[in-house]
């Protein structure tokens, strides 16, 4: 599993992520709760012996659609990350799907405890399964999906719908490793002038090749399985429609940008596990060989080699004079060290499973890399190999590395024995770290070289614990892929409200205008309609007083008469 990065020596870190640095040092004062500016957002990572909530939080979005959220682990008051772990794996619940949402209460609890109240409806929750789930039939899968999808929106108000609980591949959980390392390394901002870049051609007709800022491939074996993941710059051309199938299964293209019309985030990453790798299960998978070869050789040649202490087999592979012994079925083989590296390497290079040099380990297919133009990162037993005993850990030399286990694997056991105990090895060696030492120092060596096909000078691998002295899980990068339209949503309102506010200007200017004639208009209305009733008015006093006048001569006419 993709984990931890670390760039350990300051001289080979850039002056760009020497700020990075700085920001990242910041991030680790404890989350203002208090600004009602901040997003929040859950991701739980159900894994095969446990799960794990982590809480994010984010700043507004700064309004360049070319830029990536800013999204940092949350920090409580103490300074300690937000993360609350429960056992066993939620796959335990195989056969009781209704228990999956009182499995995770606890943690989404914890997780609604540090998240805002008011923010809680606006809050993305991810519930993200990873290897212990997939090895669950489907209908089981489904019925604990279900049950999290009902019952979870019942007690807690997060923005969580079906969509967003799910079985991860293990081709996502790669993907997002890459991105989460990636992000931290600064590596998806505008790169500056002294960065390294490189030439990326997308799938779009007609769009020129964008120049960015080179981003890092990552290693990581573990003691069951081998990881790697790296982008792929340049468009892939497949010799054959088998090699095409066989590359789409292991590549990935997404968009990380918010606006699915700009290319800028555009990653093709090409990303895949080889089970069976790891150092402790290529260890397991040489002696059962060892067991194997040897009990069919004593059968047909009627010898004792390596079936008693006193005729042990030679193990090139095991430091000098050291004494060991392998249990298969009630066989005990009986193993002595004879400490030679050259013939440790030759004996591991058939548990690759090459073929014919064109695939990498397991005749999985294998996107090309620019080892002209790339940067890796190894961890987990890419590390402890080279730091551990040998103590070079950080810029890998192969021929530094090589000289450094040939003098391992040659030296006696009980004087590495003695430079453990006088505590002249890293603090986490111990016995059986001494004891494989010697055979995953040389796995080591032929992954990298025979099966991904490193050249032996390759001067941009750097073996890595922590990044920036903090684990980064892949959980990182799964909420920045999840979240990324997010800022597309806020730059569309802050467009809208533009619009609206720039149309009420102008709208209101105008309505002022036509409201205050609406009322010159009914004023001089009713102005004329005083005028047209004094002029009626005085109409009907000058018809009254022509009648008065018409009655009175008609009266004294009358008098005169009489």
């Amino acid at each position: 599993m993709f984990l931890t990065i670390l760039c350990e020596d300051s001289n080979v870190c850039s002056h760009s992520q020497s700020l990075w640095y700085l920001s990242i040092a910041e991030s680790m004062e404890a989350t203002d709760v208090l600004n009602p500016a901040l997003n929040y957002g859950i991701v739980v990572d159900c894994g095969s012996s446990g799960s794990r909530v982590f809480v994010y939080y984010w700043p507004p979005h700064n309004g360049n659609p070319h830029t990536l959220l800013d999204i940092r682990q949350m920090k409580d008051h103490d300074h300690k990350p937000v993360v609350k772990k429960i056992k066993p794996g939620i796959s335990t619940l195989a056969k009781t799907p209704t228990k999956a949402s009182d499995y995770l209460h606890p943690l989404l609890s914890f997780a609604a405890a540090h998240v805002p109240k008011n923010k809680h409806k606006e809050t993305p929750l991810y519930i993200l399964c990873t290897a212990g789930m997939r090895l669950l039939p489907e209908s089981q899968q489904a019925a604990i999906l279900e049950d999290l999808v009902t019952d979870v929106p019942l007690e807690f108000d997060f923005l969580f719908s079906s969509s967003h609980a799910e079985v991860i591949s293990g081709k996502q959980e790669g993907v997002y490793a890459w991105i989460g390392i990636n992000f931290v390394l600064g590596r998806f901002d505008h790169a500056d002038e002294e960065d390294a870049t490189v030439e990326v051609t997308t799938g779009s007709q007609n769009q020129r090749p964008i120049s960015r800022r080179r981003t890092v491939g990552i290693m990581d074996m573990g003691g069951a399985s081998l990881q790697i993941a790296y982008e792929v710059p340049s468009a892939i051309t497949f010799n054959s429609p088998q090699e095409e199938e066989a590359g789409k299964s292991v590549l990935a293209e997404f968009n990380l940008g918010c606006d699915v019309e700009h290319t800028q985030h555009v990653y093709r990453v090409y990303v895949t596990t080889f089970l069976g790798f790891g150092g402790n299960m290529a260890r397991q998978r040489y002696e059962d060989q060892l067991v194997n070869k040897t009990l069919s050789k004593n059968r047909f040649l009627t010898t004792q080699t390596g079936l008693s202490e006193d005729k042990p087999y030679l193990d090139p592979c095991l430091p000098l004079g050291l004494s060991d012994t392998v249990v298969r079925d009630n066989r005990t083989l009986y193993l002595r060290g004879q400490g030679d590296w050259a013939r440790c390497q030759e004996a591991v290079q058939p548990f690759l499973g090459l073929h014919n040099g064109t695939m990498s380990p397991g005749g999985v297919y294998q996107a090309p890399i620019n080892f002209s133009n790339s940067e890796f990162y190894g961890f987990s037993e890419f590390y402890y190999c080279m730091e551990d005993v040998l103590r070079i850990g950080g810029q890998y030399n192969s021929e530094k590395y090589s000289r450094a286990a040939t003098d391992y694997c040659s030296t006696k056991w009980s004087t590495l024995k003695q430079r453990l105990d006088n505590q002249l090895f890293a603090q986490q060696a111990d016995i059986s770290r001494l004891k494989y030492q010697c055979f995953k120092s040389a796995w080591m060596y032929e992954v990298l070289h025979s099966g991904f096909r490193f050249p032996t000078d390759y001067p941009s691998l750097r073996t890595a614990q922590l990044v920036y002295d903090k684990e980064v899980q892949w959980t990182l990068g799964a909420i920045l892929f999840k979240t990324r339209f997010l800022p597309l949503r806020d730059l569309q309102q802050e467009t809208l409200r533009q619009s609206h506010s720039s149309w009420l200007r102008p709208s209101f200017v105008y309505n002022h205008h036509l409201f205050s004639l609406c009322i010159l208009v009914v004023v001089l209305a009713i102005l004329l309609y005083i005028l047209r009733l004094r002029r009626i008015h005085q109409r009907e006093l000058r018809q009254a007083e022509a009648l008065d006048l018409l009655w009175v001569e008609e009266g004294e006419s009358a008098s005169a008469v009489l």
